[in-house]
């Protein structure tokens, strides 16, 4: 039943040599690549006025030099990433980058930075995505929490049935949202052109403005740069483009990069025109629509995109957290398990544990997330420094051909991103403190890990310093608790395996049961001996270690295993499980950290 219901959820398994068709074009993975940076067009423009906002609505016209600035960064960032990728076709973006060229600790700065990234990147989009819906609907305000969990499930299953059937699906909100947002700007601006929209409502630009500072400033424009994140997404999944990935992957970041810069100065421009001021109950966006068509087809039909590209955002840490977990996987810092393609080709475990951190985010922050911008977008800023110096120190040490200008860019890239981060740091340090925290943990867990997987990796080989001794014998215990088919079954199995010993172990709570179950047993198996415990305080299973203990001590002086016959009856359905105890599942837990005790479940199916 299960396994029909995966069958319906995720699709049939694909063969293995059927993963260049789950390749992404162009059009496609700039749509599912893509949609992180651009949904932060709904929220970097209106970032930046809440910082102006504080001094008066005169210093609105600052957002247009600072848009400018965030403009000039995303082209280094463009043009920075255009260089990774061709430099690193395989993908990994700033986790490899900094780890090559920074060294080991760098790298696993930018891997975990980025990690947190994506999994707030889902939560965030996904609850900013939830507050459009019940702006538009406000009766379903009470359910923030419900609704952004099921859209979080929603995701998660469409990338679990694979990379190119999600692209499919998504891709139309993507560009539907690009098609709205150039309606409303095209729009906007034919109205402005054509004074229909009253120049009294903006401050000219160059007004002075009282209790402005360059402090101030610098804090704006870290903000606005939030409207960036995602930018770095592409680089992470060249492998999920079409031959070849990494002129492919180039022609969407660029493509990307175009679109985010247009629609970016678009809004700040019309915000700016109109007089918009950010309000709590009603997004920067939607006032602009409001002023352009009013409360119309078009207005809702512009919400109704901006929602679903705010949700789908949360599509491209579905893209790039897999990947980037399979590099650290690969390098051994996190489980190996994050290496492994599931059903349908896609780093299943990956998108799993994806989907059920960004509920847990979710559910612990009450759907209400904009505390975690900050946050979200430092976490993007330290991963774009590392991988811009990154760059740097590799340009500096192979010098290949036109390494002069590589240089410039990536140095322009990378002295930006800095100042930004510091803003982050300086101007919410109270938001984004925990950085300071986790991060550090992050990376010594790292270490932690690699340091299990080089361990068991020394012990395992064949090359290694310690023999194995040779097992000259073999005692089979076998615990149980009455004389049944199950009973017989494991007894016959033991017999079948020339053991030197059999031993059967009977815990009895009673006795009088005790004395009666030796008599019993000794006209059925006469053959096998039975050795009887008692239990003061109706354990099973600490006389019955106590005693395997015993005989594993004896069996080991002269290289005797121990061997564990757990019999086991299994129902017919599954669900039958739960009106049975599970004793022989507890039993087979606690033995199997017993150091030279071998322990094997013996089954018994039953037919009805």
């Amino acid at each position: 039943m299960l396994s029909m219901l995966k069958r319906i959820i995720i699709g049939a398994p694909l063969k293995s040599t059927e993963l260049g068709e789950q390749k992404l074009n162009k059009k496609k993975a700039l749509a599912i690549l893509s949609s992180d940076a651009l949904s932060s067009v709904a929220y970097g423009p209106e970032q930046i006025l809440l910082v102006l906002v504080t001094i008066s609505a005169v210093a609105f016209w600052y957002s247009m030099p600072i848009a400018v600035g965030v403009l000039f960064l995303l082209t280094a960032l463009i043009l920075s990433y255009r260089q990774i990728i061709y430099a690193y076709p395989h993908g990994g973006g700033a986790y490899v980058v900094s780890k090559e060229n920074l060294g080991e600790n760098a790298g696993l700065v930018a891997g975990g930075s980025l990690l947190v990234d994506y999994i707030l990147t889902v939560a965030v989009s996904v609850s900013a995505g939830t507050d459009a819906i019940t702006s538009a609907f406000p009766g379903l305000h009470d359910h923030n929490v419900i609704i952004a969990c099921l859209l979080v499930v929603f995701i998660t299953i469409l990338n679990l049935r694979g990379i190119t059937e999600s692209a499919s699906i998504l891709a139309y909100p993507v560009y539907l949202f690009v098609l709205a947002l150039f309606i409303l700007i095209g729009v906007g601006i034919y109205k402005i052109i054509t004074g229909d929209v009253s120049s009294d409502l903006h401050a000219p630009i160059g007004t002075p403005v009282a209790g402005i500072s360059l402090f101030l400033l610098l804090r704006a424009f870290a903000s606005g740069s939030s409207a960036l994140t995602g930018v770095e997404a592409i680089s992470n999944a060249i492998p999920n483009f079409k031959e070849p990935g990494p002129r492919n992957a180039v022609r969407t970041l660029m493509a990307m990069g175009l679109l985010l810069a247009i629609l970016f100065s678009g809004i700040v421009f019309l915000a700016y025109y109109f007089g918009i001021a950010p309000k709590h109950e009603e997004t920067v966006v939607s006032q602009i629509a409001a002023e352009t068509f009013g409360r119309n087809f078009m207005y809702y039909f512009i919400q109704g995109t901006t929602a679903m590209i705010l949700v789908l955002a949360a599509n491209t840490g579905y893209s790039a957290f897999p990947l980037l977990a399979f590099n650290l996987a690969k390098d051994k810092y996190i489980a190996r398990m994050f290496t492994m393609r599931g059903d349908r080709l896609g780093y299943s475990n990956g998108i799993i544990t994806l989907g059920v951190t960004s509920i847990l985010l979710i559910i612990i922050f009450k759907g209400q997330t904009e505390q975690l911008i900050p946050l979200y977008a430092v976490g993007v800023f330290i991963p774009f420094t590392l991988s811009q110096t990154g760059m740097l120190v590799k340009w500096l040490r192979e010098k290949p051909k036109g390494w002069a200008v590589k240089l410039a860019i990536n140095l322009t890239g990378a002295l930006i991103s800095f100042l930004v981060m510091m803003m982050f740091f300086i101007t919410k340090f109270s938001q984004v403190w925990a950085v300071l925290i986790f991060l550090p943990l992050i990376v010594l867990g790292f270490h932690q890990i690699k340091k299990h997987y080089v361990a068991v990796g020394d012990q395992l080989r064949l090359t290694t310093c310690e023999p194995i001794k040779p097992i000259e014998g073999n005692v089979i215990i076998v615990p149980v608790a009455g004389m049944t088919h199950v009973v017989e079954n494991s007894l016959n199995y033991a017999k079948s395996l020339s053991a030197d010993q059999i031993i059967a172990v009977y815990v009895s709570f009673e006795r009088v049961d005790e004395k009666i179950f030796e008599d019993k047993w000794n006209k059925w198996q006469p053959d096998i001996r039975l050795v009887t415990l008692q239990s003061y305080y109706r354990s099973i299973i600490q006389p019955l270690t106590k005693f395997i203990d015993t005989v594993e001590k004896k069996a080991s002086e002269s290289n005797y295993r121990v061997t564990v016959l757990i019999p086991q009856f299994i129902p017919k359905k599954s669900w039958h499980n739960i009106l049975h105890n599970q004793s022989s599942i507890l039993i087979r837990t606690f033995l199997l950290y017993k150091r030279n005790v071998i322990v094997t479940t013996v089954p018994y199916h039953l037919k009805k």
